[in-house]
C-alpha cells in the first residue's frame, strides 16, 4: 500500500510542479515564465510568458521590475517600412478581453538589462519578475532559466543587445 502511494504521489508530481508555475491576479492568468540561460557575454537577458486575459474589459501591462537588475523594460519586435525586424522598448502592452497575448522570441518580452547576479541566470535556477498592470495590479512570478526553449515555443535565440 504504501509503495502504490509513493509511485502516486511520484506521478502527481509533475503535475504540481507545472500548476505552480502559473499565476493569476484578477482576471489575468500568467503561464509558464521563462528565459534562456545567459551567454557568457551576453549582457541582457529576455524574459518570456503567455498572459490569458479571461475577463470582459481590456487590462495593460504598464511596467515590470526585479530584484536581479536595476532596469527591466517591455519590448517588441516590429516590422519596419524596409521589411525588416526591429526590437524596440514600448511604454505598456495591451492585454485584450478574452484574448492572450505572447511574451516569447521574435514577439513582446521583457528585457532585463545588466542583471547584478549571473549566476541567477542558470540552468535550473528560478528569479523573481513583478509584473504591474493597469486593473488587475500586480503579481510577482518566477521564471524559470533554462538551456532551450520550451517545446511548445518556436526555436529563436537569444537577444544580447
Amino acid at each position: 500500500m504504501l509503495k502504490q502511494a509513493l509511485v502516486l504521489a511520484a506521478l502527481l508530481l509533475p503535475g504540481a510542479y507545472a500548476n505552480a508555475h502559473e499565476y493569476s491576479v484578477g482576471e489575468l492568468h500568467i503561464a509558464h515564465p521563462w528565459s534562456l540561460e545567459l551567454p557568457p557575454n551576453a549582457p541582457n537577458v529576455a524574459a518570456y510568458f503567455i498572459v490569458h486575459n479571461n475577463g470582459k474589459s481590456d487590462d495593460r501591462l504598464l511596467s515590470v521590475d526585479t530584484p536581479i537588475s536595476s532596469e527591466a523594460q517591455l519590448h517588441e519586435h516590429a516590422m519596419t517600412a524596409g521589411g525588416t525586424m526591429k526590437m524596440q522598448q514600448v511604454a505598456s502592452v495591451p492585454v485584450p478581453a478574452g484574448k492572450d497575448v505572447v511574451f516569447a522570441p521574435s514577439a513582446y518580452h521583457v528585457m532585463i538589462l545588466q542583471p547584478k547576479d549571473r549566476s541567477l541566470l542558470a540552468d535550473g535556477k528560478r528569479f523573481p519578475l513583478t509584473l504591474h498592470f493597469e486593473k488587475a495590479g500586480d503579481v510577482t512570478v518566477d521564471v524559470a532559466v533554462q538551456k532551450q526553449p520550451p517545446a511548445d515555443q518556436p526555436a529563436s535565440h537569444e537577444h544580447a543587445h
